[in-house]
Order: structure tokens, then C-alpha cells, then sequence
């Protein structure tokens, strides 16, 4: 049985979490799927349908599809594609890809069952130029220093605080509108997960709990804009962004990457293999 938290952030026992380990693998063999069409000439819709494919041979279907909450259009895509200035939520389209630029590209899948799995990697599109493949390596790195700070008994804020230390410290700056989310037969559940904020702060994370740690870091400043098409986010400046994520368990000892897959790109070199376990 589901435990409910103090906080509204849901404990998952042991079978729960087993479920999830499923659905975060699944999503991330979609990704897996999609990667070796991302080239110059390949459109996001050809990427979106062999999503779809994929999620149809696996026997799960996207959680982005219809989506809509409160305010919003139904979301059009199978997952989200965010190119170059695209902070978050590019819908799928016809225009081609072309040499140098980078992509997001954010999948959820949801299992029979009933589970959700999300993560989203960064892909380069041919040669990049130097910041291009700067802020995808930082903003990876980013995501495994907040990793990194996930064990029982540490604070949620810890997370935050430690993207944003790094960030700043790479001049980059931290998209804040947007945040990582707990995650389990619900989308969005809690809590959420800022990538900024003070070491110390909000509640203690405990053994059972699954969230997603998500950070999107902008070349120049922090500030986006939603187009009016309703759902993708851009730059202000027109900078380039980038977002790498995971689905992560909080375990007695530390902690667990829930979207590992057979192509999952590997923890920094700071971390080692032994991270992903």
C-alpha cells in the first residue's frame, strides 16, 4: 500500500518501486530508439512517430498525447522536442533538423499498469559549435551534482542549491519557471523539485521516494517566454537552453537512477559507472 506523507509526497513500497524501475527503463529505451535518426535533415516529427512506434511495440503509450491541463491546448506530440532556443515543451514538426543545432527531446511513458517513466536527454545535431556542446555537457553535469546530493535525510533544497552553485559558477543561469516533479501512477505528483534555492530548506527526503531532477540551464539570462501556440517555452534573449533528466529513488543509502537503459549516456567522470546503481 502507497503511504501518504506528511507533505503529500507518496512512498512507494517495494512493489511500487519495482513498477517504476519498468516504466523509467521503458521511457528510456525510447530515447534509445530515437537516437541514431537525430541528424541533420530528420525532422522532430519523424523523431515524435518512431516515439509513438516504439511505445506501441513496447505496449505503453505517451502520457504527453491529449495532455491538457487547466488553461492549456491538448498537447499534440507523443514527446516534447526543444531546439536550440526552446527552453521546454517543442511540439514536433516538419522542419528539418540542420548541422550545429541541439535537441531536447522529453519522453513519459505510461506501462499497462499504469505507471509513469520520464526522461529527456540532449542530442547534437552534427558539429556543434563549442558553447552548443559546453552548455549540454555543463547542463548534464548539473543534473548529476543535484543527483548527487539525494540520500534519506538530506533536504529537498539541497538539490536545488547545488544545481544553481554549479550553474552560476559555469555562468550559466537556471531556468526557474519549471521544475522537476515526484512521479509514480501520477504525471506530476509531489513534490516539486526547483533547481535553485537554499541548502537546508524543504522536507527531508526519505527512503520510497520518487521525483524527477530535470534542470534547464540558459547560455545567457534566466528569463523565457511561453509562444502562442500554448505550450513551447523559449528564451527571452534567444540563448541557447538545454535540460537533461531523470527519474530518481531515494534508497537507505543513497539513491537510484530509475531511467537507465541499454544507451544511457554514462555519469560524468566525476561520479563513476557505480552512480547508476
Amino acid at each position: 500500500m502507497t503511504i501518504n506523507h506528511p507533505h503529500s509526497i507518496r512512498i512507494k513500497n517495494d512493489a511500487e518501486i519495482a513498477a517504476m524501475r519498468v516504466a523509467c527503463r521503458l521511457a528510456s529505451e525510447v530515447l534509445d530508439a530515437i537516437t541514431p535518426i537525430i541528424r541533420p535533415g530528420c525532422t522532430t516529427l519523424d523523431i515524435d512517430r518512431l516515439a509513438a512506434e516504439t511505445m506501441r511495440q513496447q505496449g505503453t503509450h505517451s502520457a504527453t498525447i491529449g495532455y491538457q491541463p487547466p488553461g492549456y491546448p491538448p498537447y499534440p506530440g507523443h514527446l516534447c522536442t526543444s531546439v536550440n532556443h526552446v527552453v521546454c515543451h517543442g511540439i514536433p514538426s516538419e522542419k528539418p533538423l540542420k548541422k550545429g543545432d541541439i535537441v531536447n527531446v522529453d519522453v513519459t511513458v505510461i506501462t499497462p499498469e499504469g505507471w509513469y517513466g520520464d526522461t529527456s536527454r540532449m542530442y547534437e545535431v552534427g558539429e556543434c559549435s563549442i558553447a552548443a556542446r559546453r552548455l549540454c555537457r555543463l547542463t548534464y553535469e548539473a543534473m548529476w551534482v543535484g543527483i548527487d546530493q539525494v540520500k534519506a535525510g538530506a533536504h529537498l533544497g539541497d538539490i536545488g542549491h547545488a544545481i544553481q552553485k554549479f550553474a552560476h559558477a559555469n555562468r550559466l543561469s537556471v531556468v526557474r519557471e519549471y521544475c522537476g516533479h515526484g512521479i509514480g501512477r501520477g504525471f506530476h505528483e509531489e513534490p516539486q523539485v526547483l533547481h535553485y534555492g537554499q541548502a537546508g530548506s524543504g522536507p527531508l527526503l526519505e527512503p520510497g521516494m520518487i521525483f524527477t531532477i530535470e534542470p534547464m540551464l540558459n547560455l545567457g539570462r534566466r528569463e523565457v517566454r511561453e509562444l502562442k501556440d500554448g505550450w513551447t517555452v523559449v528564451t527571452r534573449d534567444r540563448s541557447l537552453s538545454a535540460q537533461w533528466e531523470h527519474t530518481i529513488l531515494v534508497t537507505p543509502t543513497g539513491y537510484e537512477v530509475l531511467t537507465v537503459s541499454e544507451g544511457t549516456p554514462p555519469p560524468p567522470l566525476f561520479f563513476g559507472d557505480a552512480a547508476l546503481h
